[in-house]
């Protein structure tokens, strides 16, 4: 990322005017300002073949840095916006007033994409920056925020993506299967359906679609085609598969007694249990984890007073009590574990002594809908109440280095460009 502004509040931060964002959410049929508000960027032009540089995409700008954007969302008014951390600009996702469309019900991001569901529908807006990463280098992009179209229905619990998939997941146990290429040129292709997926998650992970919560007894994890054609069912069982999670080491699914680790190694999926190793009941399992985007250590809510830490590496489970928890995540690899009191302060925990070392209130009113999320070096709360987005030094002691005030409430919110 660019240096960070460590002044506390930065004045001139532009704020979508209330007729740049329009009141109500709905079919989402374009984006204003998304050319000029977006960095100044524009599309390179396109090479001859022969001279096309590694790493070219068409109509995107490299850059040598992560180019973070949060997409912040009005749970009321249906009022959406992209906040881009690099220029420090709110770009406003215009919609159109719909009677059957009330606010932003929720929001989910596979790392380029933000996924809006709304009363009618789940509508995907791409927010024009995202990370490749091919192990031994990483590519950074960016390019002009855009609306792409509806997804799914309102019921829309899950999405992954991959490279070349994405994944479509509803609490009714239907999952739709959408070409990416597709998704990335601004269209929406029809959708293939998954047959007998079950309500569990479906990822797609090296090639293939991971099914949660399939087989006879509904507590296997199914290793399938892009197609949809069984390949594999994994031994390890994993009753009542709630959570998922993509890290550098596999996928984590979140089970009953813990947590199912699926790796592929040349084609051949492997499963391994990390159990709580203690007796966990239902209301304090770990069913959201957060991490940051390259991290093997997850973060996850413990019941109402406390939070898990899962180390994927050395395969253990921390439990660190933290009082009344809304929200909580970690940088890991020896970052701190960051956690939003129902408060409103934010308090950082050492994973190893499981000890706080550091405080800072942040939020007076509204909390229940905030979120932490976390990039290599600063962590970011949404303030719905104080219609503001903070900017945290998690290794500064929780300095406040940066104050975005964004115009509107933003209870939801997602970082992309990871």
């Amino acid at each position: 990322m660019t240096p960070r502004n460590n002044t506390h509040q930065i004045r001139h931060t532009k704020v979508l005017s209330r007729a740049a964002v329009l009141v109500g959410a709905g079919l989402l049929v374009g984006l204003t300002g998304c050319q000029s508000d977006s960095g100044g960027q524009r599309p390179a032009a396109k090479p001859r073949p022969s001279s096309a540089p590694h790493g070219y995409v068409e109509g995107a700008e490299e850059s040598s840095e992560q180019q973070s954007r949060l997409v912040l969302a009005d749970a009321g008014a249906g009022t959406v916006g992209v906040l881009d951390l690099t220029t420090e600009e709110i770009s406003p996702v215009h919609v159109t007033p719909s009677k059957r469309t009330g606010g932003v019900r929720g929001l989910r991001t596979d790392g380029r994409f933000a996924f809006l569901r709304t009363d009618d529908a789940t509508y995907a807006v791409d927010s024009g920056t995202w990370t490749v990463d091919h192990g031994d280098h990483v590519h950074y992009y960016r390019a002009p925020i855009r609306p792409v179209g509806p997804v799914g229905g309102p019921d829309t619990a899950r999405v992954h993506s991959d490279p070349s998939v994405t994944a479509v997941s509803s609490v009714k146990g239907d999952t739709q299967i959408f070409d990416r290429k597709k998704l990335e040129e601004g269209t929406v292709p029809r959708g293939r359906s998954l047959s007998d997926a079950g309500a569990g998650a479906v990822v797609p992970y090296a090639e293939h679609l991971l099914v949660a919560s399939a087989g006879a007894g509904r507590d296997t994890v199914e290793v399938r085609s892009r197609d949809g054609a069984p390949v594999a069912a994994l031994d390890e069982p994993c009753a009542s598969a709630r959570g998922e999670a993509v890290t550098r080491r596999g996928v984590v699914f979140g089970c009953a007694d813990g947590a199912l680790l699926v790796s592929e190694d040349k084609g051949t999926f492997s499963a391994t249990k990390i159990p709580y190793g203690r007796a966990v009941g239902a209301g304090e399992r770990a069913v959201d984890f957060r991490h940051r985007a390259g991290s093997t250590t997850l973060a996850a809510k413990a019941g109402d007073d406390a939070v898990w830490v899962l180390d994927v590496t050395d395969r253990t489970w921390t439990r660190i009590g933290t009082g009344p928890v809304v929200a909580a995540n970690t940088p890991g690899e020896g970052g701190p574990l960051l956690v939003l009191g129902q408060d409103g302060a934010l308090s950082a925990y050492d994973i190893a002594t499981k000890k706080r070392t550091a405080r800072r209130d942040l939020l007076t009113k509204g909390t229940a809908s905030a979120v932490v999320e976390v990039d290599i070096s600063r962590a970011y709360v949404n303030d719905a109440g104080g219609r503001k987005v903070y900017e945290i030094d998690y290794n500064d002691g929780l300095r406040l280095a940066r104050t975005f005030p964004v115009g509107f409430a933003p209870a939801h919110m997602v970082e992309t460009g990871r």
